[in-house]
């Protein structure tokens, strides 16, 4: 009895191990190829805990703020606000949604009390007439600053955390962050510090110095323990490219990421999981099925 109980558990162990015994996740952005399906079918794949909503790149510097989400709807004909269904259809899912801010060009000197009250009333759990994704409401801000300023990142974060524990509800806002490999990131590296964010997906491409390449891991592995063991983040995800034309570099195929990067960097206690740019190339590619497991 004693040596069928054993083996019992045995494969109980083995079984658990087969459906996937890792903790990591997968986050995806969804909004710049009107040619990626909607945002209800992404969510509905199963593949994804997060969805990015990409971007509001036009906010601060006195400028009317405008999302823009490519192909999917025109936001100045108020056609954006028909997004909320698939939002809260996603969210029934347990998939947290957050609408990604894009700063690459100008100085984008902002006054993050405007821009906190802007997304706190038209995004998150405050309340406008004008809200562009209509009345659902979103989980968090991501911060993708690639370039412009690099001042009040960290004030901004700061004011959408109180805004989320003022709320009525008191949901949680998460805010996220994609900055590039090499450390310290040139535009939200002092943000980094604060201790607000609560996932950094790092971009491990379009940077050669620290991204994967061909049988190479050393790049990679030394930047992420500078990440880790610097960021005060939660969790720390690995950024890819979902197919070798989402980016300039940095593509590894799925089996180089299963046989040799992940087991290099999973171990780590702030390993949250992979982050994939974007949604359009993992549908050409089904880059994201054929990772899931070994996440």
């Amino acid at each position: 009895m004693p040596m069928q109980i054993s083996i019992t558990f045995l494969c109980l162990v083995l079984l658990a191990l087969a459906n996937g015994s890792y903790a990591g996740q997968i986050v995806i952005y969804w909004g710049q190829n009107g040619n990626e399906g909607t945002l209800m079918e992404a969510c509905a794949t199963g593949n994804y805990d997060y969805v990015i909503i990409a971007f509001l790149p036009t906010f601060g510097k006195g400028e009317t703020p405008m999302i823009n989400l490519a192909g999917h709807c025109d936001p100045q004909k108020n056609e954006c606000i028909g997004l909320s269904s698939d939002i809260k259809s996603c969210q029934a899912k347990g998939i947290k949604v957050l609408l990604s801010l894009r700063g690459d060009t100008g100085s984008h000197s902002i006054d993050p009390s405007e821009v906190a009250t802007y997304l706190w009333n038209n995004f998150l759990g405050g309340q406008s007439s004008s809200r562009p994704l209509g009345p659902a409401v979103l989980d968090g801000i991501d911060f993708d600053i690639e370039g412009g300023s690099n001042k009040h990142w960290g004030d901004l974060a700061r004011l959408l955390k109180g805004y989320g524990m003022m709320g009525k509800q008191s949901k949680q806002v998460y805010i996220t962050a994609a900055p590039q490999c090499p450390f310290p990131d040139a535009w939200i590296g002092n943000a980094l510090t604060t201790g607000l964010f609560d996932y950094v997906w790092i971009q491990f491409y379009n940077n050669p110095p620290c991204q994967y390449t061909s049988g190479a891991i050393s790049n990679l592995e030394n930047a992420w323990k500078q990440w880790i063991t610097s960021i005060p983040a939660n969790k720390i995800f690995l950024g890819l490219p979902a197919s070798s034309q989402a980016a300039g570099s940095g593509f590894i195929p799925s089996a180089d990421l299963i046989s040799q990067v992940l087991p290099a960097i999973r171990d780590s206690a702030k390993y949250g999981g992979v982050m994939l740019w974007s949604r359009y190339y993992d549908v050409q590619s089904g880059y994201s099925s054929s990772i899931k497991s070994y996440v």
